[in-house]
Order: structure tokens, then sequence, then C-alpha cells
């Protein structure tokens, strides 16, 4: 296996492959969470480049070979902003792809765990090439998790940094990522979801009940698993599981 460090239209990243792949072998960005950082999902990559599928593991915004030195209560107020520059990066690393001749097959997946899994989602409903995905631990609506967020400063009793007004006009950003809201856009491409019941970060409920609401026809391409003990990370059985479907599908 050949792991390369990269930078592509100044965004760092690994490209993972080895000898075997070629122009035509599918291709997936793999997405890492919130305060990690690319090399940290080195294992996906393992276990798909075996599969024969040529990975790429951008770092995100502040993340990574791009952090800064802000604290976490200054990164957790940049979220939704390193979550969006993300659903935009996703593009860009897309086009390097093509413009590369990586993607001539046009077999292309993304797929991350924890923040990665919900810029997976919002991927999914923006961009039409997206061929596959797997969300880990993720969301399929930016806003549900946002107003869960919200309520839980204040729960905890935490100063909001943002006004009513700036809330508002976030969440009106935000709802355009909505990947329930725009079933079109994933209409039958193979999509599988993994989360920890035990999950108090990602609530697991949310991407849960959009599943068990879908009609027979959405839900055909869809497969959740769903592991009772666990949390907020994802087992070996998980990581197993989701790369194999990845790798299936795409083949």
């Amino acid at each position: 296996m050949i792991v390369k460090r990269e930078l592509w239209s100044d965004i760092p990243l690994l490209h993972v492959y080895n000898e075997d792949l070629n122009e035509q072998s599918p291709v997936v960005i793999f997405l890492h969470g919130f305060l990690s950082a690319k090399e940290h999902n080195l294992h996906y990559a393992y276990q798909l480049v075996q599969q024969g599928v040529r990975v790429i593991l951008p770092d995100a915004f502040l993340h990574g070979e791009r952090a800064e030195t802000a604290s976490e209560q200054m990164m957790n107020a940049h979220f939704w902003n390193i979550v969006l520059k993300s659903v935009k990066e996703v593009h860009i690393v897309y086009e390097q792809l093509k413009a590369k001749n990586y993607v001539a097959s046009g077999k292309i997946g993304i797929a991350g765990t924890s923040m990665g899994g919900i810029v997976t989602s919002g991927c999914l409903a923006v961009y039409p090439w997206v061929q596959a995905a797997g969300i880990c631990m993720g969301t399929t609506s930016f806003t549900k998790l946002a107003l869960y967020q919200v309520e839980d400063m204040v729960q905890r009793e935490i100063d909001f940094p943002m006004s009513q007004q700036e809330q508002t006009d976030l969440l009106a950003l935000l709802s355009q990522f909505n990947m329930e809201d725009h079933s079109a856009m994933w209409r039958n491409k193979p999509i599988i979801f993994w989360h920890g019941m035990r999950d108090t970060v990602v609530p697991y409920q949310m991407s849960r009940d959009f599943y068990d609401g879908l009609s027979d026809e959405l839900r055909t391409s869809i497969t959740y698993l769903s592991e009772e003990k666990a949390g907020h990370a994802v087992s070996r059985a998980g990581v197993l599981q989701v790369t194999q479907f990845i790798a299936q599908r795409l083949a």
C-alpha cells in the first residue's frame, strides 16, 4: 500500500493506493471527525485499498496540517463553518480527481466518521456525482443537529455566542444541506449508516428515525447498522462492514 502526502488546491491530504489501481478503479473520499485528522482514518483506507479502491483522506479546515492555535471552545464555535467549508472542499477534491484522470470510471464514493459523516450527508444533498456513501455517526439533517446543539448548551448553561438573528440565518443556510429534504439527489444510490445506540455526541435517534420513516422504495438501497452497546466510536466490525459495503457497491 502506498501512502503519499499531497497538496491539492491548498488542501493537504493523503493519497492511498497500490500499484494495481488505475484510472478505472473506484475512488472514495474519506472524511475525518471533529478535532481529528486525516491520518487517523488510515485503517479505513487500508481496508478499501485491499478491495481495489483508491482513497483520498483530506484534512478539514483548522484540522491536521491546517490546525491553528485555537482552543476547543473556539473550535466548537466554528463547527458549522468547518462543516460547510468541508462540503465545498469535497467538490474541489472531486474536480482535482477528474483533472488527474483518477475517476474515468465515474465510480466515486464519500464516507466519513462523526463530523465526516455529517459532511457526507450534506454532500449527498447537493452533489449528483456521488455514487455511494458511508455515514458513520452522522446525521441526515444539519438543522436538527444544530438545534440539538443549541438546546444542549442551554441545558448546560453555556453562553451561546450567536444572536437570535444569527441563529436564524445559520439555520436557513444549513437547511440547504439537509439530506432528508433532497431525496431526489440520492434515490437508488447505495448508502450505509453505522451508529452506536449510546452515542451522546451525535444522537443515534436522529438518523435512525430518518431511516425508519423512509418509504420501502427509498429504503431499498440503504443499509442501517446499529450497535446497542457502542458509543461515539466505530467498532472494528463497523469499519469492516462499512468499507466492504462501499467497495462492493462501487465495484
